[in-house]
């Protein structure tokens, strides 16, 4: 992180414990990390690592047990009550009673925006995904890709600047994956976000991110940092390049890492 800006996300030995009815659970140990602002930072690790905890705790869905978070200098709470992110969740999870235009006004309508405004941002966000001229449709009038971009509409509807994304793109086949690939770096590129993404895919967080933070298995601790040496403009084609590829080597070879422990 440059400048004099404060963080968008500081966490020091940041620790989350789980009380269950086996015993107590630790899905986070130690986090240290800074996430400045417009930094594309994707996290990647095992199944049940705490990527999706991590992003959770900070969106105040989650509370740590140890060390602090902040979110915009305040806490994570603080900043969920000031409506300081936008969070995308693995499912689209949109409203089928309700139409696209609906769906993306649903946060706005909770924040007690005019309809005049409501409208302007609606308009704004579904141009920004490319959806202007679904306004009228039903989610399930639309491909997986589609939901998942409005869902994006809605998340960017608040008009924060953090915008938090767990493993959007999961559930899509592999060429519309690579297509909202392009599209999140365009939409990236154009609003200047703070985006947080969760993936379980290499080419993915080595293709979008500024950084990527490559996390152990449980607890969940950072492993590893690499900073992407690519270009801010990516074609998909970029994957096939030399440096691409050394550093998806080098988070595989962080992974590989992370697993040599004992079950």
């Amino acid at each position: 992180m440059t400048g004099q800006s404060p963080a968008v996300v500081s966490a020091s030995k940041l620790g989350l414990t789980f009380q269950t009815s086996d015993g107590p659970v630790q899905a986070l140990s130690n986090v240290d990390l800074t996430i400045g602002k417009g930094e594309f930072v994707s996290f990647i690790g095992p199944s049940g690592c705490g990527k999706t905890t991590l992003l959770r705790v900070i969106a105040d869905l989650e509370k740590p047990t140890s060390g602090s978070i902040s979110v915009n200098g305040i806490t994570p709470e603080q900043a969920r009550q000031s409506r300081a992110y936008g969070y995308v969740f693995q499912a689209a999870a949109l409203y089928p009673w309700r139409t696209i235009e609906r769906n993306v006004a649903l946060p706005l309508e909770i924040m007690g925006l005019s309809k005049t405004e409501q409208a302007a941002r609606i308009k704004r966000t579904l141009d920004l995904v490319n959806l202007s001229g679904f306004e009228q449709k039903y989610p399930w009038q639309l491909s997986g890709g589609m939901q998942q971009r409005a869902s994006i509409a809605r998340a960017l509807a608040f008009d924060a600047d953090l915008l938090l994304m767990d493993e959007p793109f999961g559930a899509l086949d592999e060429i519309v994956r690579d297509h909202l690939n392009e599209q999140l770096l365009e939409l990236w590129e154009r609003t200047n976000k703070t985006i947080c993404f969760v993936t379980h895919s290499i080419p993915e967080a080595v293709y979008l991110s500024t950084r990527i933070i490559v996390m152990s298995p449980r607890p969940g601790r950072v492993s590893d940092v690499i900073e992407s040496t690519l270009p801010k403009k990516r074609p998909l084609d970029i994957r096939e390049t030399p440096e691409f590829l050394a550093i998806a080597a080098r988070v595989r070879d962080g992974l590989r890492a992370g697993h040599s422990y004992e079950d």
